[in-house]
């Protein structure tokens, strides 16, 4: 399966992907796209003949816990809709606790790290066999960057990696930024994870921008392509072939000039990085091996284990032994400043009612009520807390963001009436 080049479609970028020439695919976050129906900028690229791949981020297949049916249901349904040849998610956990942790539910609102440890592995791939065959076409993963690292780990990540796809026959989506962060990180050389893995085994790249802050990278994929990202995609390059390679960018949207020059970057790149050797046989397209169960208790273990490291994390619990202070630090302001940008975002007039003390109250909130759902609860919850603590100061803002919870509060959405009324309310609060 040949992709090409490609770049991932954002609704804040979509007529600058429309207008770019020389792209062969796009690539979509699936939990934004609505089940049966498309927006009209892809309806458009589809009836062109580019190719849409449905991406979750919502899965958590390295989680302790076996995948939703409802969000699995989900993810078919969009690949079903776009006609897709494959879907794609991250070898990562997003939530933890529940019962077979013993705790309550939390979630990051973030890719966490898998401990690379056979307990882990064992969980990670059974969690894989169930999405495999609730999906209507093939399924590839996504290794991820880190900030912190897990102690006592079994395996490097390539070694995890080949371990995952010989097993699950899963194809993979290897980002190359990521090796990258994870050297800055974490020390791990991205050309022995691009030896350890099985590169025959990719399904496509991706390619994105970060920055480095106090020694650490954090991928942002709201800057430009750096260098050093683009020589890990030639050391890749000169392994393998890769049936498509993609640009990402989440935020920070640059004019479409500065998009194509970041393309052409990479096509530069991939001409220049000619394999060096026949890559072997296609071990990915060969029979996986048999599934085995996994052992007793290693979903128990692997709940306990990621719920006390997120807990650490969003509820300010004790750090578990062996983890890096420092970096679980960063980890968790990185998490508290990202829930605090995805909830402006699904909720804008909370930012424009709170106007600059809106960041700085959500960080002080989310330092004590860690996310147990999905961000538009987590937005809800925040402007009750708000108002409950007496907050804002001023009475406008406070009668704005009262009628603002009040409608979106209710167990469904406002009819024709009530939004009819907020509007009248907006204009009256307004003078």
């Amino acid at each position: 399966m040949e992709l090409g080049i490609g770049i991932g479609w954002r609704p804040e970028i979509a007529d600058e992907v429309e207008a770019l020439t020389g792209i062969d695919w796009v690539e979509a976050v699936a939990e934004n796209l609505c089940a049966d129906h498309l927006p009209d900028s892809l309806v458009r690229l589809r009836e062109r003949g580019v190719t849409v791949v449905p991406h979750g981020v919502a899965l958590g297949l390295g989680g302790a816990d076996r995948p939703d049916p409802d969000r699995l249901a989900g993810l078919a349904a969009r690949a079903e809709l776009l006609g897709t040849p494959l879907v794609t998610e991250h070898i990562a956990f997003v939530r933890a606790g529940g019962p077979l942790a013993t705790s309550p539910r939390l979630e990051a609102g973030h890719l966490l790290p898998v401990p690379r440890t056979w307990d882990a592995l064992d969980v990670l791939c059974e969690n894989v066999r169930i999405a495999q065959d609730s999906l209507p076409v093939p399924l590839a993963l996504e290794n991820i960057a880190a900030l912190i690292t897990w102690p006592d780990e079994e395996l490097t990540e390539g070694q995890f990696l080949a371990e995952l796809v010989e097993r699950t026959g899963v194809r993979l989506l290897i980002d190359v930024a990521n090796l990258h962060t994870n050297h800055v990180n974490l020390g791990q050389d991205p050309a022995k994870a691009l030896d350890e893995l099985p590169v025959e085994a990719i399904a496509y790249v991706h390619v994105a921008g970060g920055v480095e802050k106090n020694g650490v990278w954090h991928d942002t994929h709201a800057h430009p392509v750096s260098a050093p990202v683009l020589e890990v995609l030639a050391e890749l390059r000169s392994r393998v072939d890769p049936p498509g390679v993609l640009l990402e960018r989440d935020d920070a949207f640059p004019p479409a000039g500065e998009l194509a020059g970041e393309l052409d970057a990479i096509r530069a790149t991939l001409r220049k990085a000619a394999p060096s050797a026949d890559p072997g046989p296609d071990r990915a397209a060969q029979r996986k091996a048999a599934p085995t169960p996994v052992p007793a208790g290693a979903r128990d273990r692997t709940a306990v284990a990621q719920t006390a490291l997120l807990s650490a994390l969003v509820a300010g619990t004790p750090a578990p032994e062996g983890f890096d202070h420092r970096r679980l630090r960063v980890q968790s302001r990185a998490l508290a400043a990202k829930r605090a940008d995805v909830v402006a975002k699904v909720a804008p007039e909370l930012p424009e009612i709170l106007g600059d003390g809106y960041r700085a109250a959500f960080l002080a909130y989310a330092g004590s009520r860690p996310m147990s759902g999905g961000y538009r609860r987590d937005a809800l919850g925040f402007a009750e807390h708000v108002l409950i603590t007496g907050g804002p100061a001023d009475p406008a803002a406070r009668r704005r963001l009262t009628y603002w919870w009040q409608d979106r509060s209710g167990a469904r959405p406002p009819r024709r009436t009530t939004r009819l009324v907020r509007a009248a309310r907006a204009v009256l609060v307004g003078k």
